[in-house]
């Protein structure tokens, strides 16, 4: 997999560098024996071969390693750069993605005059390679008297091109030795073994230098194999095993001292026996050595002894290696080994001459990867380190020859004399590990006791500069697999560009504007540091969406106000000078707003700055090229006519502002169009006021989110073009973030180099029942206590039966009895059956958890908050901790099964929803009493009190008590002990806190303690919060739990469709793919698609998920299910590798021969092939997501500002935005395909989407009809039918699957509905009441994407906010703006036909309308 340059300079690339080394010390010593040598045979190239006999006399003349500290001469540099200007440049098989050409590394001798001729193909991952190898054939070819080389290399992504792998495939045929370093890339590295495999015998050498296991496999030098590696079990292969798992990456340091010292052991065995395994060493030394002179001497070791019978030259130069641990500078006469040494020579000697005072400058650490110094391929590094000493800094850059970089920011950062004030890790690696394993926890062990903010540049690999620049997506896939997801792991910032690849010479060249952002930024965040808090100015941004609307201060679940507040007080205690800092939330509110109804565009805002038009465009470099889009400045938006104006409010040196809106959101022209626009004038002028005009020392994104992150640019790796690049420029960018959004989060952490940290969504209680609900439950609870009484029990029956009806459940369950139909009919069983499907209904309500409030930025909740969560943690099974779920433990003591359970409770057995009620009480009364046994009498959580526990060992555990009480008084105490002894961790977790102190400890210069996102529920290594959060690597999913739960879900969903569609399976089924869910889940709806085309994932022999087997029909027992896969731009830029891997899936089930009635991906695919007039290969595109660097189908924009003309404009922007595809064939692009699109699904009979926490549901949030296709399909399928939609409810262990109308029934009666919800709301003021018209509307999208909103849930919503006048009064007082926008959303649905009311409401709602209107215009 990519690298930087995957470390050359390792032996050990982590288990495979094990594995390397055990294969060659467990060989048996017959594999050294000269009858297991290969026989001499014809050479290649017509010279007569050396027999194997013969071989050891040339072994002495190999002097043995010269391990020195000097840097490369200036004169060998020269002479690279001049050998490289004669690089062929004739034209050839270019690559895929990369449009390198392999031609251009082909070397040939002018003129063999009568000399030996070998031929040596060499495939690496990146170039860094290239220019030794050429230059090192010149060099034979310029000074060798009796043998010459042609030679041509291939970087690996060149493989992809059918006619780079056609050459490939003959440049090998005719060569005499192949060479592989570094083949980490699945699919591509078996394309390597299927070509050189079959011709293993034939070369008369193959070396392996670290790579998968099956390409180490191909290892031929002499009788020296590995082709045992990694299927058999040595002593010494296993003893490596287990140090390197009590060690840790520090083994993998003895491992190359290992390697440096074998060639030494190995030269005292008889030659017979070691000297083939001598030779693969010494080859390995000269390949780490990497410099053209190492490796002119391997191709001469390897031509003298493997090739050629007769000596080709007496004299080859041992390995010229540099010291493994070293401090380097360009401009030091060596490499230094002791940090006081190069700080000495630095102070007094380099630092006076280039104009540096080392007493007050700050210092930034560099770590840099050792083969490029060994190349001389560092011109990258030394522009960095020009660029940070002509800003006045001192650097220290130091290497290692392993891959754990901890070692020397240990040796030479931590321990040394001066510790920098930032760090830069340009090797493009996590801390610690290669491509193989990484350690992250012991990579942020030594970040944190290191304690500096740690930025992680990339360089280019698989693109040329000239690449990168024209690709919309940016950085290669598996670049950002490795080189951004795994060090944002360690907590790593600033995924920034700085070097790119020369096209034609492979090597690495400094991209200049990017080299001055990177030094720009890490000195701002030395800046930090340094600078006294009371002179920081901060700039703090608040946004408002959708605009015009009341909703400054919008964020996911944050009391936003209240949260800028409590930052505040803690600010002015830390020294930072605020000035005349309000004391309230209210006050701060009311100084921004200077009113709570906030028109944005209006004087009731408060204006800090006005920009004039000449100052903008003095000030922003990019002005002009806005113009397109906008028109000349100042515009519409954010302007008085005349003037830019900037929104917020000034405290001393903080100031708080509100963040503009994309601009577009009520135009239904910008919204269709297929690629989002540039910022607005004033979008661009409130960040260049942030930087050049208030000079803000940091930036702080307060909330879920903006808009920042989501401007045009690349995917991952922006340039200098790209708006969020541009847009922060140099400043450094905290961002506080809902926990629960990790997908975003990423997205604002790659493409506006943010520091995340996470906030705590609100505490989540159960829903409860209310009003009806509430009387249909006691009517149940009632029927339990006297259904065998033959008078009473019917006439319960009944008027459950008639309550169920008013309370509207009659929808959810069809088979509720008639209202002409009398109980008295019924016998027991089925007046059972009847209750037991109402029970179920209301406990499915009752039961399910909503977040009740908001959360205030640093106030943890109470232990009584916590109890749901933990309720819900406690009934999931986590086999990986062996931890048993209490709700199966409490079945287990019954003698019955949980998951039988639960499916009686589904079918609606009224024993079993009875059962599982009373399971899931237990469950609850357990876990209050663990909390109660940590809770002060001020209701927050502290250590168990030591006399408490010694009571417990004599009454007993006070949840066993709690479960004997309930009457389970069998349930395994062994079960338990583990099980409580998580949760009091998880209840620990979930009240600490950290949200102020990692601000604190950011803008102090300090790092954040990285930490995942999700859902806390499924893992609680999401708390504390405060965390710079980061997602997972996107290779390791789906894992083989989330395959468990996708095949789980997948049946349910065909066995629910089969039964619902007359025993017929749907042909094909329309998928919504999200970032974050798969992140939560870990991919199980990633894995949902591959089960429903009947393809397994599997992982390769790195643990990491990138192959596929098909399943076969037996197995899968049904038909191959088609799909059309939409990917939300989130999911894009994440998991564009698990793109590869579903489009590969859907292209292996498109050519299997099968029967088509058995196989619909098959039959669509022959079909579109005839009506599109491609192969079968591209008509099985299934993959679609937006184009690179936009987001959203805007169809959530359109409706949260009345912004759409009709549903045709709204499925219009579905498919113009959503029809670009993914091709793993191509895998570098995004390519419109809306006819593709279109005629897939043209053929969806089912829409499906997954809902995967509780805290995010179909009306919280605009994502999910924004991306739903219901209406998009009727419009499109020929029989003009509506397909049925479908939502998969993985929120607690039961999994479900309902129909989209029952999950908006079910999502309005717990949340919209709820008094539990909305006064709860109400009780947060102006930001709880725009939260309830925020899914007031989401409801209206429903409607308007799906039609699958019941009208009575317009009606009760009605007559819940609207015909209650105290409800009136009060959402006035608390946001008119918001009111209004409720009132208004009424009407539209109304308009739209959407709700059908009586004349009566409307006419109440209009002249509401006209009230409220006239109070914000201050009319009454």
């Amino acid at each position: 997999m990519a690298r930087s340059s995957l470390l050359h300079t390792s032996v050990a690339v982590s288990a495979t560098m094990c594995l390397l080394a055990a294969a060659m010390l467990s060989a048996p010593a017959s594999a050294f024996s000269p009858s297991a040598m290969p026989s001499a045979s014809t050479s290649l190239r017509g010279a007569t071969l050396r027999s194997s006999a013969t071989r050891g006399v040339l072994v002495p003349k190999l002097r043995l390693p010269e391990l020195g500290n000097r840097v490369p001469s200036v004169s060998s540099l020269r002479m690279a750069i001049s050998d490289e200007a004669q690089i062929s440049t004739s034209g050839g098989a270019g690559g895929f993605f990369t449009g390198s050409n392999p031609e251009d590394r082909r070397v040939e001798p002018e003129n063999a005059n009568g000399r030996k001729k070998f031929k040596v193909v060499y495939v690496v991952l990146e170039s860094q390679y290239q220019s030794s190898m050429t230059i090192a054939s010149k060099r034979i070819n310029a000074g060798q008297d009796n043998v010459c080389i042609e030679s041509v290399g291939y970087l690996l992504e060149e493989l992809r091109n059918p006619a780079t792998f056609e050459a490939f495939k003959k440049d090998v045929s005719e060569a005499n030795m192949f060479i592989g370093s570094l083949i980490f890339v699945q699919e591509l590295a078996e394309k390597v073994v299927e070509v050189v495999e079959p011709l293993r015998e034939k070369l008369d050498a193959v070396l392996i230098f670290p790579s998968m296991p099956d390409v180490m496999r191909l290892n031929k030098v002499g009788s020296f194999t590995m082709a045992q590696m990694g299927q058999s079990k040595s002593v010494i292969g296993e003893f490596m095993k287990k140090k390197r798992q009590e060690n840790g990456a520090s083994f993998e340091g003895s491992m190359l001292k290992l390697l440096r010292t074998l060639p030494k052991v190995l030269k005292y065995l008889p030659s017979d026996k070691a000297q083939d395994a001598r030779s693969f060493m010494m080859s390995f030394q000269y390949w780490l050595g990497g410099s053209p002179e190492n490796l002119e001497s391997l191709l001469l070791m390897m031509a003298n002894t493997y090739i050629y019978e007769d000596t080709v030259t007496d004299e080859i130069a041992a390995p010229v290696l540099l010291p493994d641990l070293g401090v380097w500078h360009p401009l030091a006469p060596r490499v230094f080994e002791d940090a006081e040494e190069y700080n000495n020579w630095y102070n007094t000697e380099h630092a006076p001459l280039v104009g540096i005072d080392p007493k007050t400058a700050p210092t930034v650490g560099v770590i840099l990867q050792k083969s490029h110094i060994n190349t001389n391929d560092e011109a990258h590094y030394t522009s960095l380190i020009q660029e940070i000493e002509a800003r006045g800094a001192r650097v220290m850059c130091v290497y290692t020859g392993t891959l754990d970089f901890s070692v020397p920011v240990d040796t030479f950062f931590r321990k040394s004399g001066t510790v920098p004030d930032s760090v830069i890790n340009l090797t493009g690696f996590a801390l610690v590990g290669g491509p193989a394993s990484q350690d992250h926890d012991k990579a942020v062990e030594t970040l944190a006791a290191l304690n500096r903010p740690y930025i992680c540049a990339v360089p280019l690999v698989f693109q040329s500069f000239e690449e990168w620049k024209a690709s919309e997506l940016g950085l290669h896939p598996i670049q950002v697999a490795l080189q951004v997801s795994l060090p944002e792991i360690d907590g790593a910032i600033e995924p920034i560009i700085y070097g790119g690849r020369d096209g034609v010479t492979g090597r690495t060249v400094p991209l200049p504007d990017r080299i001055n952002l990177v030094a720009d930024r890490a000195l701002k965040w030395a800046n930090l540091r340094i600078k006294a808090n009371k002179d920081k100015r901060l700039a703090i941004s608040i946004f408002s969406f959708p605009p015009d609307k009341g909703n400054v201060g919008t964020a996911a679940y944050l009391d936003v106000f209240g949260s800028i507040h409590a930052v505040g007080k803690e600010l002015k205690r830390q020294g930072y000078e605020l000035g005349n800092f309000p004391n309230t939330p209210e006050g701060l509110m009311d100084m921004i707003l200077n009113d709570k109804e906030a028109r944005v565009g209006s004087p009731y805002l408060n204006v800090e700055h006005k920009m004039t038009v000449a100052e903008y465009n003095d000030m922003c470099p990019y002005s002009e090229e806005l113009v397109e889009n906008w028109g000349a400045a100042p515009g519409q938006l954010n302007s008085d006519g005349q003037n830019l104006l900037v929104y917020g409010k000034k405290f001393g040196n903080v100031f708080i502002g509100v963040q503009p809106s994309f601009g577009y959101e009520g135009d239904p022209m910008r919204l269709l169009f297929s690629k989002s626009a540039s910022p607005h004038h004033g979008f661009a002028a409130y960040h260049t006021y942030l930087e050049r005009v208030f000079g803000a020392d940091a930036v702080l994104h307060f909330g879920t989110h903006g808009s920042l992150e989501f401007m045009p640019g690349k995917q991952v790796g922006m340039s200098g073009s790209c708006y969020p690049d541009r847009l922060i420029n140099s400043m450094p960018n905290l961002y506080y973030y809902a926990a629960n959004n990790p997908s975003e989060a990423t997205i604002a952490k790659r493409r506006s180099y943010a520091a995340t940290i996470s906030y705590l969504t609100p505490p989540a209680e159960n829903a409860g029942l209310y009003k009806g609900l509430k009387e249909l439950g006691e009517l149940v609870s009632s029927y339990k206590g006297l259904r065998e009484n033959n008078a009473r029990g019917p006439s319960i029956v009944n008027s459950i039966v008639s309550s169920a009806r008013v309370c509207n459940l009659d929808k959810d369950i069809l088979d509720l009895p008639g209202e002409d139909e009398d109980a008295k009919e019924f016998d027991l069983e089925k007046r059972d059956d009847v209750v037991g499907k109402v029970y179920r209904r209301l406990m499915e309500i009752e039961s399910r958890l909503l977040p009740c409030g908001l959360h205030t930025v640093g106030v943890p909740p109470t232990a009584e908050e916590s109890i749901a969560t933990l309720v819900n943690i406690a009934s999931i099974d986590r086999p990986e901790d062996n931890i048993v779920s209490l709700p199966r433990i409490i079945a287990e003591s019954m003698g019955r099964n949980i998951e039988d359970i639960y499916r009686g409770n589904n079918n609606g057995v009224l024993d079993d929803v009875s059962l599982n009620q009373e399971i899931t009480e237990a469950v609850r009364q357990s876990v209050r009493a663990l909390v109660g046994r940590s809770t002060n009498s001020m209701g927050r959580v502290e250590a168990v009190n030591p006399m408490a526990s010694m009571m417990e060992a004599m009454t007993g555990a006070p949840w066993t008590n709690a479960l004997k009480k309930a009457g389970y008084d069998k349930v395994d105490e062994a079960k338990l002990a583990p099980l409580f002894a998580y949760l009091e961790f998880c209840l620990q977790q979930v009240v600490k806190d950290n949200e102020l102190g990692a601000l604190v400890d950011a803008l102090d210069g300090k790092y954040i303690m990285p930490g995942p996102g999700g859902d806390p529920i499924r893992n609680p290594d999401v708390l504390p919060t405060g965390k710079n959060m980061h997602a997972l690597d996107p290779q390791s999913i789906p894992t083989s739990a989330a395959v468990d739960c996708a095949k789980t879900v997948v049946d349910r969903l065909l066995e629910r469709l089969y039964a619902d569609n007359d025993s017929n399976y749907p042909q094909s089924v329309a998928f919504t793919l999200w970032g974050t869910d798969n992140i939560k889940t870990y991919g199980e709806s990633l894995a949902q698609v591959m089960w429903l085309v009947g393809v397994r994932p599997v992982p390769d022999s790195l643990g990491r998920v990138n192959k596929l087997e098909l399943i076969p029909l037996e197995e899968l027992g049904r038909p191959r299910i088609d799909v059309v896969v939409s990917c939300s731009g989130v999911f894009r830029d994440l998991f564009i590798n698990q793109m590869n891997l579903l489009d590969r899936a859907v292209k292996m089930a498109a050519e299997a021969e099968e029967p088509l009635e058995q196989n619909f991906v098959r039959a669509h695919a022959i079909e579109q092939a005839e009506e599109l007039g491609v192969n079968i290969r591209d008509a099985a595109t299934r993959v679609f997501s937006n184009a690179a660097g936009s987001y959203s189908a805007n169809v959530g924009l359109a409706i949260e500002n009345g912004g759409w003309e009709g549903e045709q404009q709204l499925q219009e922007q579905f498919t113009s935005r959503k029809g670009f595809a993914f091709n793993s064939d191509k895998p570098g692009q995004m390519d419109m395909a809306q006819d593709m699109f279109k005629s897939s699904l043209a053929k969806v009979d089912c829409t499906f989407q997954n809902l995967d926490s509780s805290e995010i549901s179909l009306t919280d949030v605009s994502h999910y009809f924004d991306s739903d296709p219901t209406k998009v399909v009727a419009g499109l399928r020929n029989d003009g039918k509506k397909p049925m939609s479908m939502i998969a409810d993985t929120t607690t262990a039961n999994a479900q699957v309902r129909s989209l109308s029952e999950t908006v029934r079910l999502d309005a009666r717990t949340k919209l509905l709820n008094p539990k919800f909305y006064e709860g709301m109400l009780n947060s003021g102006y930001e709880g009441t725009r939260e309830i018209t925020k899914r007031l509307r989401n409801t209206m999208g429903w409607s308007a994407t799906a039609g699958e909103v019941d009208n009575f849930i317009y009606e009760d919503a009605n007559d819940t906010f609207i015909a209650d006048p105290e409800m009136q009064k009060r959402l006035m007082e608390s946001n008119p703006n918001a009111f209004r926008d409720m009132i208004q959303t009424f009407l539209e649905a109304n308009g739209r036909g959407y709700w059908d009311t009586s004349e009566e409401n409307l006419d109440r709602l209009r002249e509401l309308y006209q009230d409220v209107e006239d109070r914000i215009e201050g009319v009454v």
